[in-house]
């Protein structure tokens, strides 16, 4: 692919009307940028003044040209592989101001909630909690400005490279431009407290799983879009690859605006097939799996076992083999029962 024919394909995709030239800003920059504060304190320590926030359209544009510059600049080059790895970064350095500027909104929440049970006359008081007030209201502001920065240039990664964005640990529960991404750790322990319904999505669970080199996306995507038509509440839950068959899903998802729960693996060998046990302890209404290795022959007859309905693909014939084979694959996926 020449750069020339490059540029043409990433400004054709579908699923991304954003990256057509336009001359209006998406309706997720204007809210975030269109109608700032009337006063804000940007820094700490400073009085409330009027400044004024980037124009949403030339915010939108410099965010995309971040990510597909880059694509442009590195494709069919030798830096090629590299480009997904440095356009990742840029995105997670949204997200990682995101987050600074969330403990500092919960820290001056937390200073708002004391000053209240504790009011005192006069206007000193008064004057520092107003002041108080317009800072936390200042860092929402801008929190959800980088929010929307962060969506929008993951969304760009996502149809430059086909994968989803997802940051390195913890959550992005964001209701901006693409589907939470929530860490399984997360999903669990906020659904048992039942404190941020962000971190409990409400819907049919959809299991859909397998190896890490897959590249043929077409029928995954049909099959996730079959589903979504008979069951628009539902949350898909895979097992946290970043490549391959788990990136598939994660892109549709994001496209789609489905919650995403990530099993990511944390060790190796027998925490597997841990794995697969928490993930067999859902709910599970219907299950996408592709043939892989002994762990995605586990996780295809434990749902079996329990009746889920499962979609299962075989790998085609021409699967190039893993770097390296995986040192608990026991037994084949080829022996597992025939697929119904």
């Amino acid at each position: 692919m020449t750069k020339k024919s490059a540029k043409k394909a990433v400004s054709t995709f579908a699923d991304l009307p954003e990256l057509i030239a336009e001359e209006t800003a998406t309706p997720e920059f204007e809210a975030s940028f269109g109608d700032p504060l009337p006063l804000s304190i940007i820094e700490h320590g400073d009085e409330p003044g009027e400044h004024d926030m980037p124009e949403p359209f030339a915010a939108q544009k410099t965010c995309g040209e971040l990510i597909t510059s880059l694509y442009l600049l590195l494709t069919d080059t030798r830096l090629d592989p590299l480009a997904p790895d440095i356009a990742w970064g840029i995105v997670n350095s949204f997200h990682f101001v995101a987050g600074t500027l969330q403990r500092r909104e919960d820290g001056l929440a937390d200073k708002i909630r004391e000053m209240t049970r504790r009011m005192e006359p006069g206007e000193v008081f008064n004057k520092e909690l107003e002041d108080l007030q317009l800072q936390c209201q200042s860092v929402i502001e801008q929190r959800e400005a980088v929010e929307t920065m962060r969506d929008y240039a993951a969304a760009m990664y996502r149809t430059c490279w086909r994968r989803a964005w997802g940051p390195s640990k913890g959550s992005k529960a964001s209701s901006v431009t693409t589907a939470s991404y929530i860490s399984a750790v997360d999903f669990l322990r906020e659904r048992a407290l039942a404190k941020r319904e962000k971190y409990q999505p409400d819907g049919l669970v959809v299991v859909s799983s397998g190896p890490a080199i897959w590249d043929d996306w077409q029928p995954i995507w049909t099959t996730m879009s079959a589903i979504k038509a008979r069951t628009p509440r539902m949350v898909v839950v895979t097992t946290g690859q970043r490549t391959g068959w788990d990136a598939i899903v994660a892109a549709w998802c994001a496209r789609e605006g489905v919650p995403l729960v990530a099993y990511a693996l944390t060790g190796r060998g027998k925490a597997a097939f841990a794995r697969n046990r928490k993930i067999g302890e859902l709910d599970i209404a219907e299950a996408v799996l592709g043939e892989g290795s002994g762990i995605q022959a586990n996780l295809y007859q434990m749902l079996r076992k329990k009746g889920v309905p499962i979609h299962a693909f075989r790998k085609p014939a021409d699967a190039p083999k893993p770097r390296k084979p995986e040192a608990s694959d026991a037994y084949s996926f080829r022996r597992a029962r025939r697929y119904a």
